[in-house]
């Protein structure tokens, strides 16, 4: 492999330590960077926590590559954080962290490795390219089912894509903490973080009352029929699906159905009554750059932790696309990411609309 000058984007734990570990023992030129993020003022951004940092830091040092931490808090505040309280103030369920991939992290990425001089950026996701005769990128499917990360990365393109390097893609999360071991790395044990970096200690609802007050709006919870059964605190307290916290006793469980932004009435119903067969998604990006003209088959993923599922997708005016699935899915949720699979070739994604908004 000729040396490169690659950036490779640290987090303090255990994937991107043996990201950089990697990379820099195969000879590139490897410059650790590390991004502070905002965080509700009261709590610490997860992703970017002093002891992360200086764990990274620690990290770089201990593999002979320089390390910086830049400031990118404002432009995440903008794009990310926001996104997210418009998505709750929408009535939707947002994913954070494929907006985060989509619209900030590999922008600032390839902008601070241009000025950087680097010609790649590399990062701990679980995932694998592939380079065709033509020069077009194909994201992969990590190996490891369980960790897998092509879902959060569907919006990519080929200019992020083209400068990619994925090192972990090829191995399973028990090899690379295996690794870290075997390099002494003190992350080796270190566990995943699982919560909404910048929501840290405050909690996703404190996070949501503190920042986008006016979504404490009390209404009805009713069922599909119209009947009354009981009062929610807010729509943007509820997710399709969800089944614990909705205080309604009955002889049967109830999930939400549907959130009803018009009558701000919450719709409950029986498992029997939970689930469709079919979506449409916008905000689209294909990964090859050439949108699809016709109807094809593929698989679908609707959620990060879902399993894909055999769909026909039929694009709609070049700005959208409806699924038809071979079964009636549960959590269907407005806001989520679904997300097109052929084998383990990740075609690209887009967000899930609520019902009303429907082709």
């Amino acid at each position: 492999m000729n040396s490169k000058k690659i950036l490779v984007a640290m987090s303090g734990g255990v994937d991107s330590s043996v990201a950089a570990t990697l990379l820099a023992e195969s000879g590139q030129q490897v410059v650790g960077v590390m991004m502070r993020l905002w965080s509700d003022p009261s709590t610490e951004n997860l992703c970017c926590t002093p002891d992360s940092l200086a764990i990274a830091r620690d990290i770089c040092r201990r593999i002979g590559i320089p390390f910086q931490a830049i400031d990118a808090a404002a432009p995440f505040r903008a794009s990310v954080v926001q996104y997210f309280i418009d998505s709750h103030r929408q009535g939707q369920t947002p994913n954070p962290c494929v907006t985060c991939n989509r619209v900030f992290r590999w922008d600032i990425l390839l902008a601070l490795a241009s000025e950087m001089g680097a010609t790649h950026i590399a990062s701990g996701h679980y995932a694998r390219l592939a380079r065709d005769a033509g020069g077009e990128v194909r994201l992969l499917r990590g190996v490891d089912p369980l960790k897998d990360q092509s879902y959060v990365l569907h919006g990519l393109t080929q200019a992020h894509l083209s400068k990619a390097i994925f090192p972990l893609g090829a191995y399973t999360k028990a090899e690379i903490r295996e690794m870290a071991r075997q390099n002494d790395l003190p992350v080796a044990e270190r566990p995943d973080s699982q919560d909404l970096c910048f929501v840290g200690q405050v909690g996703y609802r404190d996070f949501l009352v503190r920042h986008a007050p006016e979504v404490i709006h009390p209404g009805p919870i009713a069922n599909p029929q119209g009947e009354i059964l009981g009062q929610h605190q807010g729509l943007a307290f509820y997710t399709i699906g969800q089944r614990k916290g909705l205080g309604i006793a009955a002889d049967q469980p109830y999930y939400v159905l549907a959130k009803d932004l018009i009558h701000n009435t919450l719709v409950i119903g029986t498992r029997r009554e939970l689930g469709r067969r079919e979506l449409s998604a916008g905000n689209l990006n294909w990964i090859s750059g050439q949108p699809p003209t016709e109807p094809f088959q593929a698989s679908v993923k609707i959620r990060y932790k879902s399993k894909d599922i055999p769909a026909h997708i039929m694009p709609i005016g070049g700005h959208s696309v409806q699924v038809q699935f071979e079964q009636p899915l549960r959590d269907i949720t407005p806001g989520q990411a679904a997300v097109f699979y052929q084998g383990d070739t990740c075609l690209g994604g887009g967000t899930i609309l609520p019902v009303t908004d429907q082709a």
